[in-house]
């Protein structure tokens, strides 16, 4: 119940409406309340007198009832609409946020599909359930009070019925409950699944099609479709059977009133309007406990997805600024002093081991090694896209822990493995870069980037529109236009991670000759091509998570085995290729 108050906490802004729908409701659920009293007085009065006027005058005074009844219920909907709209846009973007200060490591504790669910489906339930549970979880309990106060005024000894009946509906309800409660967990998890399967299916549909598998992609969502299906299934079967068991109890109920009142209408001490009064409140006593037991059951599955939610607000980020730094970026000198790294804490071997390095400012350094040697995890700690486990790294002589998370970010700037635009134009997506960089500069970034000459092709140029991921370029271009994009951050740290794989070398070469009119910028290159690196300054060679050798290009192909073979296998091996 603590994650349900955390979550509807987010009600605070919207109070006033709330306040507004609950009196509304109040409002309509008293007005209803008195008509079943002046219905039995025009029976047992008005009828037997055979006074029109009189039968007249309370039937316009419950027609009043009826229309104020009427206006305060609409009244109802309309601020319950504005409390459970604005209160989940305020969970949604609260959840959102959260997010937003993740860390990778944060991350790696959710899979994507699992934040989608909790950011859509988990907020929409709780929105049902306070649009569809505030209306009875107020009016229920209100007309039960009310319905049975003015019940044992009309009649205490057929109101001794509902003292029999309560027990036993609070105990159907209870093993209903108990049974329903985990089910719902398990099928918001199903959601997870099914919502996974195909997201994977969208974003790798052009794999799918080229290896043919589009009928085992159908399997696979078939699968987890039905899977969600069986487990909505089981969980409705016993959530439904609060309805014929509360019909059961209750008509069971009404008949027994109907007997005795018959008795005692015979007996002269009941009147047949007094019956038919307290007809009409047992039936509204009959509804405010289907809503209660049906607000039980919303709460129910509101509480698993509240856990859910909860869940995402009780991850604490991994990285953050610290309160009070004290480094700042002087320049893009790097230094790593003794750096160890693992992902998990509990992990029992280090991804990187006593990595210590020291990278002048404004100077070039190429990073190669097999797969699996830890390049990129070294260049992402640079940004503390991770934290260090043990050591440090310093940037511009601060460490970067010490130093505000976006100051740094600025300065150090990233084009990671995987190429990410967005939906939108060029234009939108370089200024991802620099907000308010103009035109010239937007040109100029492409240039650099040799983007400039597909981009200058499009008949809308910089506002070419792309598709969503950048589905309408190539992966070369793509990768283009995000080195344009972090060219234009003019950072003191430029990182690029196997970022011109799909780049020819030609190209590459334009790229690497316009990286020269940086001299102030410190560049990292990490590449499998080792002519993408062989003119850096010095040559970091990773394995198995350790520097093996540091060098320039002649020394490394001079003395170092492993270097040699590299160049062999890529230099030699091609030019006799071409040969042939």
């Amino acid at each position: 119940m603590n994650d349900l108050k955390r979550v509807f906490s987010f009600i605070k802004p919207f109070r006033k409406e709330f306040l507004a729908a609950v009196i509304f409701v109040m409002a309509e659920t008293g007005f209803e309340l008195v008509i079943p009293l002046l219905m039995a007085d025009i029976i047992d009065t008005g009828i037997p007198s055979r006074d029109i006027r009189y039968i007249l005058q309370l039937g316009i005074q419950m027609s009043i009832l009826a229309v104020l009844s009427l206006v305060t219920g609409l009244l109802y909907a309309r601020y319950a609409a504005k409390t459970a709209m604005g209160y989940g846009a305020a969970v949604r973007e609260a959840e959102f946020a959260k997010i937003q200060s993740y860390s990778f490591s944060n991350l790696d504790h959710f899979s994507t599909s699992s934040l989608i669910t909790r950011l859509t489906t988990d907020i929409t339930v709780m929105q049902n359930a306070l649009t569809g549970g505030l209306r009875p979880m107020i009016r229920g309990p209100f007309m039960l009070v009310m319905g049975i106060f003015l019940a044992f005024l009309m009649n205490r000894k057929l109101a001794l019925v509902f003292i029999v009946c309560t027990p036993l509906l609070g105990i159907i309800l209870a093993l209903i409950v108990r049974k329903v409660a985990p089910l719902y967990s398990r099928q918001q998890n199903c959601m997870d699944h099914l919502n996974r399967v195909v997201q994977e299916n969208i974003t790798a549909i052009r794999a799918i099609k080229a290896f043919v598998r589009g009928e085992r992609e159908e399997e696979r969502f078939q699968e987890a479709n039905e899977t969600l299906m069986d487990t909505s299934r089981t969980t409705f079967h016993y959530a439904v059977l609060n309805v014929p068991s509360f019909q059961l109890t209750m008509y069971t109920s009404i008949v027994l009133i109907l007997w005795f009142g018959g008795n005692f209408i015979q007996a002269g001490s009941m009147k047949v309007g007094e019956l038919t009064g307290f007809l009409s409140y047992v039936m509204q006593i009959i509804n405010s406990l289907m809503m209660i037991s049906n607000v039980f059951l919303m709460l129910t599955r509101s509480l698993a997805s509240a856990r859910r939610i909860c869940e995402v607000f009780d991850e604490k980020p991994a990285l953050s600024s610290p309160e009070h730094p004290t480094g700042t970026i002087r320049d893009g000198s790097i230094d790593f002093d003794h750096v160890s790294f693992k992902y998990h804490q509990n992990a029992k071997e280090y991804t990187m081991r006593d990595i210590s390095l020291h990278i002048p400012s404004g100077s070039t350094v190429g990073i190669i090694g097999g797969t699996g040697s830890s390049k990129s995890t070294l260049v992402q700690l640079i940004p503390r896209l991770y934290d260090v486990t043990e050591g440090s790294v310093r940037v511009g002589g601060s460490d970067v822990r010490e130093c505000p998370l976006h100051q740094l970010r600025d300065q150090v700037a990233i084009v990671l493995q995987k190429n990410v635009l967005f939906s939108g134009t060029i234009r939108e997506n370089l200024q991802w870069g620099n907000a308010s960089a103009s035109d010239e500069e937007l040109w100029e970034a492409c240039r650099m980037a040799c983007a400039h000459e597909f981009v200058s092709s499009f008949p809308d140029g910089l506002d070419t529109m792309l598709e969503e991921g950048g589905g309408n370029l190539s992966g070369g271009q793509r990768q283009r236009l995000c080195i344009a994009r972090t060219l234009l951050k003019k950072p003191k740290v430029l990182i690029f991670d196997d970022s011109t794989s799909a780049v020819d070398t030609a190209t590459e070469g334009k790229i690497r000759q316009a990286l020269l009119a940086l001299p102030e910028t410190t560049k990292l290159i990490i590449a499998q091509r080792i002519t993408s690196v062989m003119h850096a300054d010095q040559i970091i060679i990773l394995e198995d998570g350790r520097i093996h050798a540091l060098g320039d290009h002649p020394s490394l192909l001079a003395s170092d085995p492993v270097y040699q073979e590299i160049y062999a296998s890529q230099m030699k091996g091609g030019m006799e290729d071409g040969a042939n």
